[in-house]
């Protein structure tokens, strides 16, 4: 069985990405508001971009981080949502297996970033607010740097051992994946292989690379509610809850899902769920992001009214 499943798995050339709805109309309707989706996280996003590196208030590590959160946010929706509008267009067209191996590898990369981004998005925080005699000492360029360096060490190497460990089993056909894309549960229910060892280490990884930050997340604002309790003024008390609102927003939004997809049990997948699930935190999340950093935070809307002033006075 073995050396059937190895014969198998050299044939492998190309997966058919079944995707949403097959009928005409409702393909037509998920095209346009994916679209639009789409066009405005990519606006979104560069624009507060852009508003970083315009705006020298802007040039702090709170925004250094943010910017570096858009620009992970415009590469993840562009590794699934091009080949999604497509599929709508053009229904079942097969994807190559190094293509469908790539993109997955590439989404793992994006995703962890994501993930690590957050718990050191919320570390700045309190180191904000709970030391802030100590912020420019701890929260250093040269400290942001290395951030950056080791949450892209750690994404590399975990979306590395998510794809070896998912590409290498065989698969026996048909080799129709039930997913928008070539993800980990879609791609390794098509495996003809005991995928025993994959739900072991999809549960290992999940905690390392969920639960972890999660958790480094819940520590630091349960220290940052804990000094914003002993803010003597109402007024001081709602600006630095307002600070972190969005943060504690955008987290819910991406963490909830993903645990719901990567930590579960290979026998409770569900290929609508999950399609679900990922549109939630791939495109959804990285869509509202730029709404409710510009919404909630003043030195965005200030930087963005500052440019159309300078703009308008030109």
């Amino acid at each position: 069985m073995q050396s059937l499943g190895k014969k198998n798995h050299s044939k492998v050339s190309e997966f058919i990405l079944l995707g949403f709805s097959s009928e005409p109309q409702v393909r037509l309707a998920l095209f346009i508001s994916f679209l639009f989706l789409y066009l405005t996280t990519l606006l979104g996003n560069g624009l507060i971009v852009a508003l970083i590196y315009l705006d020298a208030r802007l040039h702090t590590p709170m925004y250094f981080f943010l910017g570096f959160l858009s620009v992970v946010d415009m590469s993840y929706v562009t590794t699934t949502v091009p080949q999604m509008l497509v599929n709508l267009v053009l229904p079942r067209r097969p994807i190559s297996w190094g293509a469908c191996a790539a993109q997955m590898f590439i989404f793992l990369v994006l995703g962890i970033a994501e993930c690590v981004l957050y718990a050191i998005m919320a570390y700045d925080r309190y180191v904000a607010i709970c030391c802030p005699l100590h912020y420019a000492l701890l929260m250093s360029r040269s400290t942001c740097i290395k951030m950056v360096i080791a949450c892209w060490s750690i994404s590399v190497t975990g979306a590395l051992i998510y794809t070896v460990f998912t590409m290498h089993l065989p698969y026996c056909g048909p080799h129709k994946i039930n997913h928008f894309f070539c993800e980990v549960p879609a791609v390794l229910k098509l495996a003809c292989a005991d995928t025993s060892l994959n739900d072991h280490l999809d549960f290992i990884l999940g905690f390392i690379l969920l639960l972890v930050p999660l958790s480094l997340i819940l520590a630091s604002y349960v220290r940052i509610f804990v000094s914003i309790l002993r803010i003597r003024s109402s007024q001081g008390r709602l600006k630095s809850f307002s600070t972190c609102a969005s943060h504690i927003t955008v987290v819910t939004m991406f963490y909830g899902p993903a645990m719901m997809m990567y930590m579960r049990p290979g026998s409770w997948y569900d290929p609508e769920r999950d399609k679900k699930l990922a549109l939630f935190y791939n495109v959804v999340s990285a869509f509202l992001n730029p709404i409710i950093y510009s919404l909630r935070n003043k030195d965005v809307k200030g930087a963005f009214l500052k440019v159309l002033g300078d703009k308008e006075t030109a």
